[in-house]
C-alpha cells in the first residue's frame, strides 16, 4: 500500500510538471531556457538543504553523475522548449510515451524478458497514446515540438533508468541536480532571456516541489520496481495533465483523448496487476 501510495504522489508531482511549464512559458511569464535554468537551480538548492538538514555526503563525482546529470539536463531542454508550442496533456503524452518504448526496448537489449501480460498491457497502452497523437478533432502535434518532446523522454527514460541503482536516492538526485545547473547554463545561455516575477515564482516551484522532492520519491520507489513497471506507471502522468490542463488552462477534452485515456489507463492496470489473482497453474 505505501509502494501505491508514493507512486501516486509522484505522478501526481511529474504531472504538475507540464502544467506550471505550460502556464509560465505560454503565457509569455517566462522564456523556456530561464524556465528550465531556474527549475534545475532551485531544485539542486532545495535538495542540498534537505541533505544538510538530514546529514549526508554529496556524490558529485561519482561517475553515475556523467549519466544522471546529462541525461536530466536533455530532459529538462526537451521539456521547456517543447512546451511553447505543445499542450500541457499532448505534451505529457509524448514525453512518458518515449519513455516506455525507451525503456521496454533497453530492457529487452539487456536480456529481460517482459511477460506476456505486461507485454500486452503495454501495447494497449501505447495505441492509446497513438490514437492521441494522431490527426485529428482539425489539429495534430507540432512538429518540433514533438521532436524536442521525444528528447525530453529520451533523456528521462535514461535518468529513470540510472536510479535504479541508487544507493541513496536523495542524495543522488541532489547530486544529478547539482552539476546539471552548470550544463544548462552552457546549453542554454545566450537566446533572449527574460523572466516576470509569476514566471520566477513557477520555475521555483517546479524546481523545488514538483521536480527535486518529486524525482527524490521516484528515485526511492524505483529500486521496488521492474523496469517495465516502472515504464508502464508513468503513463498515467499524460492522463493526470490532461484533465489538470482542461481544469486550469482551458484546454479541450475531444472524445479521441477520452478513447486514449481509457486505453492508457487499461494497458497500465493490465501490465501492472498482480498476475497472482489468476492462481497458480503449476
Amino acid at each position: 500500500m505505501r509502494l501505491i501510495l508514493l507512486t501516486c504522489l509522484t505522478m501526481a508531482a511529474f504531472a504538475a510538471n507540464s502544467v506550471l511549464n505550460r502556464v509560465a512559458v505560454a503565457d509569455g511569464a517566462i522564456d523556456p531556457s530561464s524556465f528550465a535554468m531556474i527549475r534545475v537551480l532551485s531544485g539542486a538548492l532545495a535538495l542540498c538543504l534537505i541533505l544538510a538538514v538530514r546529514g549526508g555526503r554529496l556524490p558529485v563525482f561519482e561517475p553515475a553523475r556523467v549519466v544522471g546529470s546529462v541525461s536530466l539536463a536533455a530532459y529538462m531542454i526537451g521539456f521547456s522548449l517543447a512546451y511553447i508550442s505543445l499542450d500541457a496533456g499532448l505534451g505529457a503524452l509524448i514525453l512518458f510515451g518515449t519513455v516506455q518504448v525507451s525503456m521496454f526496448g533497453w530492457s529487452a537489449l539487456q536480456g529481460a524478458r517482459p511477460s506476456a501480460r505486461q507485454i500486452t498491457g503495454a501495447a494497449i497502452a501505447f495505441v492509446g497514446l497513438v490514437l492521441a497523437l494522431w490527426p485529428s478533432d482539425g489539429a495534430s502535434a507540432d512538429v518540433s515540438g514533438t521532436l524536442l518532446m521525444v528528447l525530453a523522454g529520451l533523456g528521462w527514460a535514461a535518468y529513470t533508468l540510472a536510479g535504479k541503482g541508487a544507493r541513496d536516492p536523495l542524495a543522488t538526485t541532489a547530486a544529478n541536480f547539482v552539476v546539471a545547473t552548470p550544463l544548462l547554463a552552457i546549453a542554454l545561455l545566450g537566446g533572449a532571456l527574460h523572466a516576470a516575477p509569476s514566471g520566477i515564482a513557477l520555475a521555483i516551484a517546479s524546481g523545488a516541489v514538483t521536480s527535486g522532492l518529486g524525482y527524490a520519491l521516484w528515485y526511492s520507489v524505483l529500486p521496488d520496481m521492474q523496469a517495465q513497471t516502472a515504464a508502464v506507471v508513468q503513463l498515467s502522468v499524460p492522463i493526470i495533465a490532461i484533465l489538470a490542463g482542461a481544469v486550469i488552462l482551458g484546454e479541450v477534452i475531444t472524445l479521441t483523448i477520452v478513447v486514449s485515456a481509457i486505453l492508457v489507463l487499461g494497458g497500465i492496470a493490465l501490465a501492472v496487476i498482480s498476475p497472482k489473482l489468476q492462481g497458480d497453474r503449476s
